[in-house]
């Protein structure tokens, strides 16, 4: 009998009624809002990076192969270098060896064979392989052992690259496979993009650092440690400025000290609702910002900024934990990628699941519910949604697995439909 779960109960993520007349059947959609965030987002700059300093970066410009590889037909095995029709005609005559590095520096005659290793050059002549179990050599001669015979175990020149050809595109993350190829392509110094510098504000008079006794009514600062990671893993430098009070003149000071840092993205955490003391926008327009949009029909999520001050991205997230993690999932990341020339930057994160339980029918924004995620015996990949939703809940995004997206709107989800996922990665 599957399970059904009730509405999700969410609470405290700045969802009362706004003043102004913005209702939510007119909130801008989380794909038009990453749109915008984007829109403006270009490569920052390029520098250059040496290979072993260059896991994590994004490539500039696409990656030329300086050379071929292989550069000559080389064995794919063990054995011995032959021609496949003179080992049809009876044994053949071992006249020398061909290892890697060291090939054999002749051309083969009729009727001759040299032993060979994994990686050694094939000599001129040669077409086949015998395999070394394959084999019976005694006293110079060569023969295959009854059924054998010999093949074409051969890794032609060029196989896996050629020189003067693009290898890897740019907007490339770079990678141990990638670090690996573009060594074997003989780049010692890649050109890379700039990473952005990230500055974050956390604000909140309930707020103290992790290690500080907290008083009756505060809470250890967190959402700032889960931000600079998902912005670090996005390729980011981040600047932690610390935690500032809810006061107008300590808020600017905030925004002042990340334009100091010539931070390209200020990412604020917290302040960004309609409570009296979410002082966040009108600190940030007295700065100067242009305000883009706030408020998007995402659920956690939807007291959201966007905006630009000076050449700087702003984004202002919630002050809920899960709401200000999902969203920077959601908008930072990718606008990290974009600023570093990924063209995949805005890319569907998403992938297809089985629900495993009954869900009620969406309502007016697009919800992201924390979901266990687990292989069943048939392979398919079932999501199922943790049962309380709240977005302050912590505890229970840490043991979950994927967001399972619920569209505006969506009628009931019976369990065992296919669902949209976005897997969380540790």
């Amino acid at each position: 009998m599957p399970l059904t779960l009730p509405s999700p109960r969410l609470r405290g993520e700045g969802e009362q009624a706004p003043r102004d007349s913005m209702t939510q059947n007119n909130l801008l959609s989380v794909d038009d809002a990453l749109a915008r965030v984007l829109r403006d987002a270009r490569l920052l700059g390029v520098e250059d990076a040496a290979l072993a300093a260059a896991r994590g970066r994004t490539l500039a410009g696409d990656l030329v192969a300086r050379r071929t590889q292989p550069p000559v037909d080389v064995s794919a095995m063990d054995g011995y270098a032959l021609r496949a029709a003179d080992l049809a005609r009876g044994p053949v005559t071992l006249v020398g060896e061909s290892a890697a590095g060291h090939g054999y520096g002749a051309a083969l005659a009729p009727g001759e064979a040299v032993r060979i290793f994994t990686g050694a050059p094939v000599p001129v002549g040669a077409d086949a392989i015998l395999l070394q179990e394959d084999a019976d050599a005694a006293e110079g001669l060569l023969r295959a052992r009854p059924g054998a015979s010999a093949g074409a175990h051969i890794r032609t020149a060029g196989l896996d690259f050629h020189e003067g050809r693009a290898a890897i595109a740019a907007g490339r993350r770079l990678g141990p496979a990638e670090l690996a190829l573009a060594a074997a392509m003989n780049h010692a110094i890649l050109s890379v993009a700039r990473r952005p510098r990230v500055a974050l504000i956390a604000s909140g008079d309930e707020l103290v650092p992790p290690g500080a006794e907290p008083g009756p009514s505060q809470i250890i600062s967190s959402n700032n440690f889960a931000v600079a990671a998902i912005a670090e893993s996005a390729g980011a430098e981040v600047i932690d400025l610390g935690i500032f009070r809810d006061d107008l003149a300590e808020l600017e000071r905030a925004i002042g000290l990340a334009r100091d840092a010539q931070a390209d993205v200020i990412v604020t955490l917290g302040g960004a609702s309609v409570g009296d003391r979410d002082l966040l926008r009108p600190a940030l327009a007295r700065q100067g910002m242009t305000l883009d949009f706030w408020k998007i029909a995402m659920r956690p999520g939807k007291p959201l900024i966007s905006g630009r001050l000076g050449p700087a991205h702003i984004l202002g997230l919630p002050g809920n934990p899960v709401a200000s993690i999902v969203c920077a999932l959601v908008f930072l990341a990718p606008l990290i990628r974009a600023l570093q020339g990924d063209p995949d930057a805005g890319k569907d994160q998403t992938e297809r699941a089985i629900a495993g339980a009954d869900l009620p029918a969406n309502k007016g924004r697009r919800d992201y519910m924390r979901a266990q995620l687990v292989t069943d015996a048939e392979g398919r990949l079932i999501a199922t949604p943790q049962p309380m939703q709240d977005s302050s809940l912590l505890t229970e995004l840490a043991q979950s697995q994927a967001l399972l997206i619920r569209e505006p709107g969506e009628p009931p989800l019976p369990a065992g439909a296919p669902c949209r996922i976005w897997r969380l990665q540790g």
